[in-house]
């Protein structure tokens, strides 16, 4: 048996399910993603051998990941189940304008192109402030701004994203006391340790909290076993993936007799497996069990959050899934209008009934003689425009502006008359859309990244690093404006804010400033 789960210590964990969803779901599970990640990168693939088949003189030297979408009509190559088949068709012009990916960048640059503020909600102000540096440091150890892009960029591409909370090998082994819920279950005080004494210092708190580490996981490594009867509950987390040491599978022997072939020579790949529960994880590789132990936290050291809240699933509404139909419409008019313009662009001639037409050029002074009555010459060409064709490209492109909430006046495109776009009503109104997006995405990250600091707070306490109560591991996100502001007018609104009573701590944060000491 490849996997021996009995220190999980739960009968309804059976180890040939684990093995069956890792040897047929996850290879579905990865191709599907993979094509969500293809059509949003769009990158260049490696051309097949029946495509090089189907090259012709209208062939560029590369194909690109979103050909995969068009009819065989236009690449020449019939594509079903992920097998492709030579046609009789010749290969037309191949047009792939990614409208995808710049709308995908924008709402990330939406949801997370100005930085957060998170504030703490204990009610001792020497304790927030601990809490909130704590947390400023775990993120800007990770990368800060570019790691909340990339976990957002993840989710709107596959939908979900989650994130794991990686401890280092060298963290403090001793346990300076026991969780305060434990501590508190026994009957015992529900005093805190000052801060700043020798044990539980701001410093090494902060320098501590700076060594955790949030790996991103992309969905298609992502395998859970959820509650029969909640799928809101993970009962098991795995993930699945492959890693390439730095060493060869295959190694030549030159002791090896004359008439045998060599071994081919490739990088060694190595099957990676990660189950987690609330008590216990393990580490396999290669179906090997390179690593084990228990879990002192208790609960599943990983946070899931979806893009779009999607009821009665494990994963969210990704971003690019329901354009890649659109999208593959847009290519396949785009490339059918350049094979149209590419025959129809320029003249051409048909001449009937004359000797050696082919060889004499078509020029000012050439001229053609016969002694056939009924010998012409007709012209025929010059692209007299589609407007029809024109008018239903431009329908795909408000189709997607619609799905997407993102319209070309996000990348600075204006078109037509759009009113007056200095006025702030205006420009809300114009991407209302898109705004509106944004909101629904900050409910579900915004709940993901305080469940992501209450997680590190709790390991913080259990180590005894920082001694807290779940009370005390709560959190504000504030988000400032996606829109383009002006510093003088959120500074009046500001003073207003301040005349009616809010607290400063909340116009401080909503400005973007850290905790006043």
């Amino acid at each position: 048996m490849a996997f021996d789960l009995r220190n999980f210590q739960d009968a309804q964990l059976d180890a040939d399910y684990v093995d069956f969803v890792i040897d047929n779901q996850s290879p579905d599970n990865e191709a599907f993603h993979n094509r969500l990640w293809n059509y949003f990168r769009n990158p260049l693939m490696a051309t097949s051998a029946v495509s090089l088949g189907a090259a012709n003189e209208n062939s560029r030297p590369y194909t690109l990941a979103q050909e995969i979408g068009l009819p065989a009509r236009i690449t020449g190559v019939q594509r079903n189940g992920g097998k492709e088949q030579m046609t009789d068709l010749r290969r037309k012009e191949v047009v792939i304008e990614n409208d995808i990916g710049w709308r995908v960048q924008t709402m990330v640059d939406f949801l997370f192109g100005k930085g957060i503020t998170v504030r703490s909600q204990a009610s001792d102000p020497e304790l927030a402030g601990t809490i909130e540096q704590v947390i400023s440091t775990m993120l800007e150890a990770n990368g800060g701004l570019a790691f909340l892009q990339e976990m957002a960029l993840f989710g709107a591409i596959f939908g979900h994203v989650d994130i794991a909370l990686r401890i280092p090998a060298d963290w403090p082994a001793t346990v300076k006391r026991p969780p305060l819920s434990a501590v508190a279950g026994l009957g015992g005080s529900k005093e805190l340790p000052r801060l700043g004494t020798p044990t539980h210092s701001r410093t090494r708190a902060v320098s501590l909290a700076g060594k955790l580490r949030l790996e991103t996981i992309e969905a298609g490594r992502v395998l859970p076993i959820l509650a029969e009867d909640d799928y809101r509950q993970t009962r098991y987390w795995m993930q699945r993936f492959f890693k390439h040491p730095a060493r060869l599978a295959n190694r030549k022997r030159p002791w090896l007799k004359l008439g045998r072939s060599a071994q081919a020579l490739s990088p060694e790949l190595v099957e990676v497996v990660e189950i987690l529960s609330p008590n216990w994880w393990q580490r396999y590789e290669g179906r090997k069990l390179a690593a084990e132990g228990p879990n002192l936290l208790g609960r599943i050291p990983v946070v899931h959050i979806q893009n779009v809240a999607s009821p009665g699933t494990y994963a969210g509404g990704s971003d690019v899934e329901p354009l890649i139909p659109l999208q593959d419409e847009l290519n396949t008019r785009l490339s059918d209008r350049a094979h149209r313009v590419t025959y129809q662009s320029f003249k051409m001639y048909l001449g009937k009934g004359i000797d050696d037409f082919l060889e004499r050029p078509v020029g000012p002074g050439q001229m053609w003689a016969t002694q056939n009555p009924h010998a012409s010459i007709e012209e025929f060409g010059n692209d007299a425009g589609s407007p029809s064709e024109n008018v239903h490209i431009e329908q795909i492109r408000q189709a997607l502006d619609k799905t997407s909430g993102v319209s070309p006046l996000t990348a600075g495109l204006l078109q037509g008359r759009v009113g007056n776009l200095s006025s702030a009503t205006a420009l809300k109104v114009v991407l209302s859309g898109l705004l509106a997006r944004t909101a629904r995405k900050r409910l579900t990250y915004g709940a993901g990244l305080q469940q992501l600091t209450q997680l590190a707070l709790d390991w913080l306490d259990r180590t005894g690093v920082l001694p807290t109560r779940p009370d005390q591991r709560r959190v504000d996100v504030h988000w400032p404006s996606p829109l383009p502001s002006d510093e003088a007018e959120q500074l009046k609104n500001a003073q207003i804010k301040q005349a009616i009573g809010v607290p400063a701590d909340r116009i401080l944060a909503e400005l973007g400033y850290e905790r006043q000491e």
